[in-house]
C-alpha cells in the first residue's frame, strides 16, 4: 500500500510537472504582453487541443493534455499552452535567435531555441520550431527532411525532421487539422498529438 501509494504520488507529480511545463509551452500569462493581432502579411494562427505521452521502455507511461493556440505575425511567434480546465499555464515566445518561456508562476526563462527551453522545463522535448512550419503543412527548410510523402494535391503528409516522424492530415485551407508528431529516445518514446480546431 505504501510503495503503491509513493508510485501514485510520484505520477502525479510527474505529470503535474509535465502539465506546467508544458503549458508554459504555450499559455497566455497576463504579464506577458498580448500576441499580434495577425494582420501582418505572413500573419498566422491556430488553435485545438494537445496532448503528449511519453512511454518508457518499463512500460510505464505518463501523459498530459490541455489546449493550444498558436500565433505569428510573420517575425515572432507565440505558443500559449493552457490545462485541461482552461487556465493558461505558460507561453512561449520567439524570433530569430531568442526564445522566452513564460511559467504560470511568473518565472521567465530564455534560451536561444524555443526548444531548448521546452525540454529544460520539461525535461521532454517538444519540436515548437518546426511547429512553425508544420502547422502550416510545410516542411521546415532549415533541416534536411527524410522520407518524405506527399497526397495528391502536393502536401506533405508524412516526413522525419529534426529526430521527429511526423505525420500529419486533415488538411483544411490553412493547414493540417491533425498532426501526430513521434520522437524515440534511449529509455522512452514521446507522442505529441495537435488537433487544430478553430484557425
Amino acid at each position: 500500500m505504501g510503495a503503491a501509494g509513493a508510485a501514485r504520488r510520484a505520477a502525479r507529480r510527474l505529470r503535474g510537472g509535465l502539465a506546467a511545463g508544458l503549458c508554459a509551452l504555450l499559455a497566455a500569462c497576463a504579464s506577458v504582453p498580448d500576441a499580434p493581432s495577425g494582420t501582418a502579411e505572413g500573419a498566422f494562427s491556430r488553435g485545438g487541443r494537445f496532448a503528449i505521452t511519453m512511454t518508457e521502455t518499463s512500460g510505464q507511461q505518463q501523459a498530459v493534455q490541455g489546449g493550444f493556440t498558436w500565433r505569428d505575425d510573420g517575425r515572432r511567434y507565440q505558443l500559449d499552452l493552457t490545462n485541461p480546465l482552461g487556465s493558461t499555464e505558460a507561453r512561449v515566445e520567439g524570433g530569430p535567435g531568442h526564445a522566452t518561456l513564460t511559467k504560470a508562476d511568473g518565472t521567465v526563462l530564455q534560451a536561444s531555441s524555443p526548444d531548448a527551453l521546452v525540454e529544460e522545463a520539461l525535461g521532454s522535448p517538444v519540436p515548437v520550431s518546426g511547429l512553425r512550419d508544420w502547422l502550416r503543412g510545410q516542411v521546415a527548410d532549415d533541416a534536411p527532411a527524410g522520407k518524405l510523402q506527399r497526397d495528391g494535391q502536393g502536401r506533405p503528409v508524412s516526413f522525419e525532421q529534426d529526430g521527429w516522424q511526423a505525420r500529419l492530415s486533415r488538411y483544411d485551407d490553412l493547414g493540417p487539422g491533425l498532426l501526430v508528431l513521434q520522437r524515440t529516445e534511449p529509455g522512452r518514446r514521446i507522442v505529441v498529438r495537435l488537433a487544430v480546431s478553430q484557425p
